[in-house]
């Protein structure tokens, strides 16, 4: 008799999965028991099936770039349109076309289960493989003993298990925690929901419970590239800052969506919760940020951020990412400018909003029409403006490729496609090496997608501190650093455009715009504006782009209306799949849903 491991299948409900094998006869025992046994072998010193199985896991990320119907997912909010505007995904999420039953790319629900048990069978299961391969342990951890592999495995294994329900717990509130057991199909699978507070708990409490025993940055190792994109303690400690601020936040623990619903959120606020956020932020900054090790940093150049993996000179800012593009172009090809051709050739795919372009401040630091350096003219309205406004957009008239862009109707770089023309009158270069001189077209570039970032962790912290004590000088510090990393001037008070004695409400508002455009396209914009429970304050305004008219010699332009949302509050969470709520007789759907 002779027998196989042949696969890892999904199946339904809380991402079940089963082991299947191929068999020449009977088994003497459960398929289920022989194939763990083999992914989990005794007598495999190197875990070869263990360490293909915990691959797999990690298969389940995805890469944010056009992630969402071939497109970003700010492109479902007020800082970008997509070109194919309506018979796009992200124009439905941002419509509210989507219902329990009919479902939209972005809610994960199976995905995330799958990804939660599959890292729980490997937790179970991992220690069975007596691995003579040895690792470093993080920096944090202050021994740098070797450790047998099997212990940062599994300690990835629980990182991913842990994103994987906050990456539920932001989308929809309290969901069924199944803890340590791995159900089969004999089980009562009729989970009820656990509390959003019990969700918080147990997520903060698998970081923290993975975090020592996970690599450091800068990895070690004479293999240490294999492992550039493994979760470290770093990133356990940074998804934590994200964790609680999202917990600290207006939509769950200030104004839920339904008082008394747990599952939706806190019983009562507590300001604390705030004090929770900063500190593990400035845990953070003090351990490996500028205040301590300085592992980790902000890249000297915006730009540089997103163009590399992390290394401790060009790019000290990325903690954690997802592997994305090596050297390619598809980036620059999706969504680079139309008009151009060969190796230069662009879809136009995501189009930024004047709404987004008015939110970048003056060069020196302060908001359009508040400068008494720099006048705002709307008809160079680009001029003495945040640098990274030209590094995340691109404009009529800029240098691209060799070429100064003509974005009005009709013309090189804004042809018509069945009548229609780019809507907004921009496209995006974030993420995009400099093509503005120099190169006539696009060379291979590394893009990962990075999930945690320096930048976030300041921000983070700047967020929830303002929250809880108010704009202290630990708060200025951390906007003063990113600012003066974009290229902003300090002015002679120092403050790069940060008024002195600045109330908390008028820092809380600078701190949203601050996020908004050091994160643009970095699928923070549409989860920040529901915790904040702004979507509908940014909804009552429309979503606004720039006409171009070539006339009498001459390029006019116009801020027009291009799109007009009508918010439903029950939008704030996503409704629990249909098919859920029907089988489960404990589950409860969310409010209005």
């Amino acid at each position: 008799m002779k027998s196989k491991y042949k696969a890892i299948l999904a199946a339904c409900g809380l991402g079940m999965c089963t082991f299947t094998s191929c068999t020449d006869g009977y088994e003497a025992e459960p398929v289920e028991n022989f194939t763990l046994d083999y992914v989990f072998s005794t007598t495999d010193s190197v875990g070869k099936q263990a360490v293909y199985y915990l691959n797999n896991i990690y298969r389940h990320l995805s890469s944010g770039h056009n992630r969402v119907g071939g497109d970003y997912l700010d492109a479902a909010t007020d800082d970008a349109l997509s070109l194919n505007f309506d018979k796009s995904t992200v124009y439905s999420m941002v419509m509210g076309r989507y219902t329990a039953n009919n479902r939209i790319a972005d809610m994960g629900w199976d995905e995330y289960y799958q990804t939660i048990r599959e890292a729980t069978i490997f937790i179970a299961n991992i220690d069975r493989v007596p691995f003579n391969i040895k690792y470093t342990k993080g920096v944090d951890s202050a021994t740098g003993e070797l450790t047998p592999l099997n212990v940062t495995m599994k300690a990835e294994a629980r990182f991913l298990r842990a994103y994987a329900y906050f990456e539920l717990v932001k989308r929809y509130g309290g969901v069924p925690l199944t803890g340590e057991k791995v159900f089969t199909l004999e089980d009562n699978l009729e989970l009820p929901r656990n509390s959003f507070a019990e969700c918080i708990d147990y997520i903060v409490s698998e970081l923290d419970l993975a975090r020592p025993d996970l690599r450091g940055l800068p990895m070690q190792g004479s293999d240490a590239s294999n492992y550039i994109g493994c979760p470290t303690g770093e990133a356990c400690l940074a998804l934590k800052t994200r964790v609680l601020l999202y917990a600290a936040s207006k939509l769950f623990n200030e104004s839920p969506l339904e008082p008394g619903n747990e599952a939706v959120g806190y019983p009562s606020y507590d300001v604390n919760r705030w004090k929770l956020a900063a500190d593990a932020a400035a845990e953070f900054i003090a351990t490996y940020g500028h205040m301590g090790s300085n592992n980790i940093r902000l890249a000297s150049n915006f730009r540089k951020a997103f163009l590399s993996f992390y290394n401790g000179s060009d790019n000290p800012e990325i903690i954690w990412y997802i592997a994305g593009e090596n050297t390619g172009t598809n980036l620059e090809k999706t969504n680079g400018p139309l008009g151009f051709t060969g190796n230069a050739i662009g879809e136009g795919r995501t189009l930024p909003t004047q709404n987004l372009v008015d939110a970048f401040p003056m060069l020196d630091g302060k908001t359009i029409g508040h400068s008494d350096k720099y006048a705002y003219d709307e008809t160079n309205m680009y001029a003495n403006r945040d640098p990274r406004l030209k590094m995340t957009v691109l404009h009529n008239g800029a240098n691209w490729l060799g070429r100064q862009l003509s974005l009005y109707q009709g013309g090189a770089h804004n042809p018509s496609t069945n009548n229609v023309y780019n809507r907004t009158g921009y496209y995006m270069c974030k993420f995009m090496d400099d093509y503005s001189a120099g190169k006539t077209e696009y060379q291979g570039s590394i893009h990962p997608w990075v999930v945690l970032r320096y930048a976030e962790v300041l921000l983070n912290y700047a967020e929830a501190q303002n929250e809880f004590a108010g704009p202290d000088e630990s708060v200025v510090e951390c906007l003063v650093q990113l600012r003066r990393r974009a290229g902003i001037e300090a002015g002679d008070d120092g403050r790069y455009g940060i008024a002195a004695g600045i109330t908390k409400d008028e820092m809380r508002e600078l701190i949203y715009n601050e996020r908004r455009i050091e994160m643009a396209f970095e699928e923070q914009r549409y989860y920040d504006i529901r915790r904040w429970k702004l979507a509908e304050a940014v909804y009552a305004q429309p979503v606004r782009g720039l006409k171009l008219v070539y006339r009498d010699g001459r390029v006019n332009q116009s801020i027009e209306d291009v799109l007009t949302v009508k918010w439903d509050n029950r939008r704030y969470l996503y409704p629990i799949p249909y098919s859920e709520v029907m089988k489960n007789s404990n589950m409860t759907q969310n409010p209005k849903w």
